[in-house]
């Protein structure tokens, strides 16, 4: 999404611009498909024609304990929900038609810079590039192939999750999303576009192979102790056959220039899905990186000034957010600390609102 959207930017802007998809639009994400409305205008001015997509507006959050106990609390800014499906197969429309090359089906194998751009060799041929940017979501081949240091580190409890992911049908409200916590995960639920409900969860690879390797023993059993996740996985009706799920996950520290490499979106850093906001960082990252190239490629900075000023950018808006994500996520997914937190905090609702800005920023 972060790609599509800065390619979008910078063929505005007169350059010529190649994104390479590995799959063919449209597909399916793991993604919790909720947008904070800091990023409504942003889209807007990519073309996007949000007010014609009849979308859920989302005011209202819940939060329920192992326990079932739940807190209720209203969104300071509040978002809207939104399948990437959709989303992605729209903003891959408005790249072509401001003229972007994309190559659907193309797996990147390695990006490799030299004295005057890159190499990007694909599965289907190689190009030469002035600038390279990654934007390839939580996990890559290329990760391993460049040791990033998150690909490379020992398990821990910020990098060894599984996402899995259904679209529904079921009885909730519309203005609502909520967060479910389970042993060891959590599980979000929240309206997107057409009557359907995101419905998508966070996990250890531990739970998983405690349930011998299957999903639905997992649902049953681990997610159904919380009784809000056991009335909702009973009574809804499932669209997919099976669900789309990722694995190997890193909430670990990134970095945003690898080997001259520019990353955004996910491959630059993930803020937990708890948090709700990875969606509008990866395109307000995308909105700051384009600046940055076009001014760049019209010669005005170096690269090592293209690459400094971006980092240090990003850290600047988005490093507080993941710190505090990261603090969250270790409240959560504890049977008993997560039960003694949820009960802490109920009922105090201005220090709810106050982690929630925490992890959010300003309409952009």
């Amino acid at each position: 999404m972060a790609g599509l959207a800065l390619s979008i930017q910078l063929a505005k802007q007169g350059h010529s611009i190649i994104l390479f998809e590995k799959e063919q639009y449209p597909f399916h994400r793991v993604c919790g498909e909720y947008i904070s409305l800091e990023s409504w205008d942003f889209l807007k001015s990519l073309a996007v024609e949000l007010e014609k997509m009849n979308l859920p507006m989302i005011t209202q959050l819940q939060v329920s304990a192992v326990n079932g106990k739940i807190l209720k609390q209203k969104l300071p800014l509040g978002g809207f929900g939104i399948s990437r499906y959709l989303l992605d197969h729209t903003l891959m429309q408005l790249a072509k038609a401001a003229g972007v090359h994309i190559k659907e089906n193309t797996k990147v194998n390695d990006i490799v810079p030299g004295p005057t751009g890159f190499s990007i060799e694909t599965s289907q041929q190689n190009y030469q590039a002035k600038i390279a940017c990654a934007s390839y979501g939580k996990r890559s081949n290329i990760d391993i192939k460049w040791k990033r240091p998150f690909s490379m580190a020992a398990k821990n409890k910020l990098n060894n999750y599984i996402g899995i992911k259904y679209h529904i049908k079921t009885n909730f409200p519309a203005d609502t999303i909520a967060l479910h916590n389970f042993k060891n995960g959590y599980c979000g639920i929240s309206k997107i576009e057409e009557d359907k409900y995101c419905l998508c969860y966070l996990t250890t690879a531990d739970n998983l192979q405690k349930s011998k390797g299957d999903i639905k023993t997992m649902e049953q059993t681990i997610l159904g102790q919380n009784p809000h996740l056991k009335k909702i996985f009973a009574e809804s009706e499932f669209l997919y056959e099976s669900p789309v799920t990722i694995s190997q996950i890193s909430f670990d520290k990134k970095k945003q220039v690898e080997d001259h490499v520019l990353m955004t979106g996910d491959a630059a850093g993930m803020i937990t899905p708890l948090c709700g906001n990875g969606m509008s960082m990866a395109l307000h990252g995308s909105k700051m990186l384009a600046a940055h190239v076009h001014n760049f490629l019209l010669g005005n900075i170096t690269r090592d000034e293209l690459e400094k000023q971006y980092s240090l950018q990003w850290q600047r808006e988005f490093a507080r957010r993941l710190r505090t994500g990261r603090r969250i996520q270790r409240l959560f997914g504890g049977e008993w600390l997560t039960n003694l937190f949820i009960s802490m905090i109920k009922p105090f609702p201005g220090f709810i609102k106050f982690l929630i800005k925490q992890t959010h920023g300003k309409p952009f």
